[in-house]
């Protein structure tokens, strides 16, 4: 049975991107209807979204109707969520003090389904006490809120008040949908995401092309599932995942080695999925080293084996690695299962390094293996997870 959501639109810039929101829920299968505030209309035409959404979209609360519906009530009743997207300063403050004085207020004030507020605006109000008592105040009555990311906003800033990814908003609300079973529960995760960077001098630094994805969709469904995740990231250009309660940014390797060792022996389980650099400069430069008309030589020395030493130091924890590999994959996966002493290894072909995808062979201690077939990395982090044993 396919789910309903009312996507509200209010008049902050980023209501653009509601039509890429309306695209996404349509292509997770769900109906959607869309009321749009009338300063909502000056940045995008409630053309565009009616295209998109298939279905009328209201404006005025007073436009003569050709049913005898009462929308407000009827629009509430319909909808199974309720997302405003983006949600601004002013919508929050008017539902917040019982405000109801256009059609999008009205139908939250009317409506018994969940309503999240995704919200998106300049640094300043974001950072206003008066925003925040307010979304205090709808967190007690059962609202719920997306918080907005750190980017660049219209005012020419880097700061926070930039509305989440699309994507992101549509995940939270699919999980409203359909929510998921807390199978890890109360379970502590320590998952190793990213590249790291080993510096040859203040400028240049040897590392590889990981873009942490896979890693990342890891820590957002342990998070999903009840896990309490503790994220050790290398750098990259992705947002923290919702949920995640301990982020831990690092750049080189020594520095991940030593922050998974402080964290490690509290987990009840970890998954080093960090393309981690082998080897680093023997040498590092304090000053750019200037080209020359010879050949340069770096020595490189061997970096810390974080997977191994922590099958080393395993003990309840259950242990998750990843081979990537460019030829041999189940032999050298295999091989690094047990050298490692790992509970499952993940073996993976390295052309899926940079691509939004994967396709994997789930290898385990016992001999057993698991063949996945190509999908998204966010679903395939679920197929992985529900392989652990505690």
């Amino acid at each position: 049975m396919k789910k309903n959501v009312l996507l509200g639109v209010t008049g902050g810039i980023a209501a653009y991107k509601a039509a890429n929101i309306i695209s996404l829920l349509k292509k997770n299968g769900c109906n959607v209807r869309v009321i749009m505030t009338k300063s909502a209309t000056e940045i995008i035409t409630p053309l565009t979204l009616e295209t998109l959404a298939r279905d009328r979209v209201i404006v005025d609360m007073w436009e003569k109707k050709p049913n005898l519906e009462v929308e407000h009530i009827s629009f509430g009743e319909w909808a199974d969520v309720v997302l405003v997207a983006p949600a601004t300063y002013n919508m929050v403050g008017k539902v917040a003090n019982g405000i109801a004085d256009d059609m999008l207020s009205t139908v939250i004030s009317a409506t018994k389904a969940p309503v999240y507020f995704a919200l998106a605006m300049n640094v300043n109000m974001y950072e206003n006490p008066i925003l925040k008592d307010n979304i205090d105040k709808l967190k007690k009555y059962g609202y719920k809120f997306i918080e907005a990311d750190e980017g660049f906003l219209a005012c020419n800033v880097n700061a926070k008040g930039r509305l989440k990814k699309e994507e992101d908003i549509v995940n939270i609300i699919k999980t409203e949908l359909n929510p998921i079973e807390k199978s890890l529960n109360n379970k502590k995760i320590l998952i190793t995401a990213g590249r790291t960077e080993e510096a040859v001098d203040p400028v240049r630094y040897l590392s590889n092309r990981s873009t942490g994805q896979m890693g990342y969709s890891l820590a957002s469904a342990a998070a999903q599932l009840g896990a309490e995740v503790t994220l050790v990231s290398g750098p990259t250009n992705l947002s923290v995942p919702e949920g995640v309660k301990n982020f831990l940014q690092v750049r080189s390797a020594q520095e991940m080695f030593d922050t998974v060792m402080e964290y490690y022996d509290s987990q009840d389980a970890a998954i080093a999925c960090a393309a981690v650099a082998d080897y680093k400069v023997k040498e590092y430069s304090t000053h750019k080293i200037k080209k020359k008309d010879d050949d340069m030589v770096l020595v490189l020395d061997r970096n810390p084996d974080i997977l191994y030493e922590m099958g080393q130091k395993k003990n309840k924890q259950f242990l998750i690695g990843f081979a990537a590999e460019s030829e041999n994959l189940i032999e050298n996966a295999t091989r690094k299962l047990q050298k490692k002493n790992l509970d499952l290894i993940v073996g993976n072909l390295v052309t899926y390094m940079q691509s939004s995808n994967n396709q994997v062979t789930l290898l385990k201690k016992d001999g057993s293996k698991i063949e996945i077939p190509e999908m998204k990395k966010q679903e395939l982090a679920f197929n992985i997870l529900k392989e652990i044993k505690f």
